[in-house]
């Protein structure tokens, strides 16, 4: 008699992943996952407790796989260069395992997982600015790309591209801009005092203009701009 090499509990989470990709998020009940598994109630409820559970595994397990592949990527010489190509990355993620990323990203999840894929992240950010070529503290840099890339990818795998005509270039004019607006232009490391002062006054003027006009502004980060090097 023939031995099954594959556990009872990855073949719950294989039937899991298979529903969730070939039929939605709803399709994920127990009587399919029983039926595609090949298993009982009962085996689905000791490995998982429950169907949420279940799911939070098979979204921890498209975390991995999406860690894997940003960590297989050897690091650039051009930290900025390598930011573009990360958010390229998730992007392709997204749009390869919609609802799986829809799992991972459009729902709660407790757990570190989602921190790891942030932390990648915050290392190349960090790297970027030991090089002289972030405009923002690094957090903030980090935080933006991170919630950017997200909402980009969220919106390409929710709406059709008849209800968003410039589809195909949102993610990459997006990604120009974000990234452009954190990181500077040139590889030299400024470190004068007038070029630390710009970013720090530009990075504040973004926050609360000082009730300068929508056109003082913009000229006062274009001198801005020019001084710390992005002009």
């Amino acid at each position: 008699m023939a031995v099954d090499p594959i556990s009872p509990r990855e073949r719950i989470l294989a039937a899991a992943a298979r529903l969730l990709v070939d039929e939605g998020r709803d399709a994920v009940t127990t009587r399919a996952v029983c039926r595609e598994a090949g298993v009982q109630a009962q085996t689905i409820y000791r490995h998982f407790g429950d169907m949420r559970t279940l799911l939070t595994t098979v979204a921890a397990d498209g975390f991995r796989a999406f860690l894997r592949a940003k960590k297989s990527r050897e690091a650039g010489d051009d930290p900025v260069q390598e930011l573009r190509a990360g958010w390229d990355l998730h992007i392709e993620f997204a749009l390869d395992n919609p609802q799986i990323y829809a799992l991972m990203y459009g729902e709660p999840r407790p757990g570190s997982d989602v921190l790891e894929v942030y932390e990648v992240l915050h290392g190349i950010v960090q790297r970027a600015a030991a090089a002289g070529r972030l405009t923002v503290p690094v957090d903030v840099a980090a935080s933006v790309i991170y919630a950017s890339g997200i909402g980009v990818a969220m919106t390409l795998i929710t709406t059709s591209s008849d209800d968003l005509p410039a589809a195909a270039e949102l993610s990459s004019t997006t990604r120009d801009a974000v990234i452009g607006a954190v990181t500077s232009g040139s590889s030299a490391p400024r470190s004068g005092g007038a070029a630390r002062h710009a970013v720090a006054l530009a990075t504040l003027l973004a926050q609360d203009p000082h009730g300068l006009t929508d056109a003082e502004v913009a000229l006062m980060r274009q001198w801005l701009a020019t001084v710390s090097g992005r002009g």
